[in-house]
């Protein structure tokens, strides 16, 4: 019913930004609640950051908070998530995903509440 395809992963070195793009396709993107998440290899699938389908509330993982920041814009269909103050350990794939939700406020933070995922897109921070 939706397609998420992420994009703007790189290589860049400790200290760098990138802005991650997750495009959706099919029903309106303002019907989900947004979510990132991402996986290194050997670790576990990790919440990133989410956003609510109106866009005003969001959450944050302690590891990334104060580095990266969600955003929307639910007219162009899209996503983001603006990656700052790279670090080695951030490195791994980003997944976008979508989420139906009780309300246009609730923010969802769990991986099995998506009911859409995009491929992923690698992130590596290089030291």
């Amino acid at each position: 019913q939706v397609q998420l395809v992420e994009s703007g992963g790189g290589l860049v070195q400790a200290g760098g930004s990138l802005r991650l793009s997750c495009a959706a396709s099919g029903r309106t993107l303002s019907s989900y609640c947004m979510g990132w998440f991402r996986q290194a290899p050997g670790k576990e699938r990790e919440f990133v950051s989410a956003i609510s389908r109106s866009g005003g509330s969001t959450y944050i993982a302690n590891s990334v908070k104060g580095r990266f920041t969600i955003s929307r814009d639910n007219a162009k269909n899209t996503a983001y998530l603006q990656l700052n103050s790279l670090k080695p350990e951030d490195t791994a794939i980003y997944y976008c995903a979508a989420a139906q939700t009780y309300t246009a406020g609730y923010v969802a933070r769990r991986s099995s509440e998506y009911n859409y995922w995009g491929q992923g897109t690698q992130v590596t921070v290089s030291s």
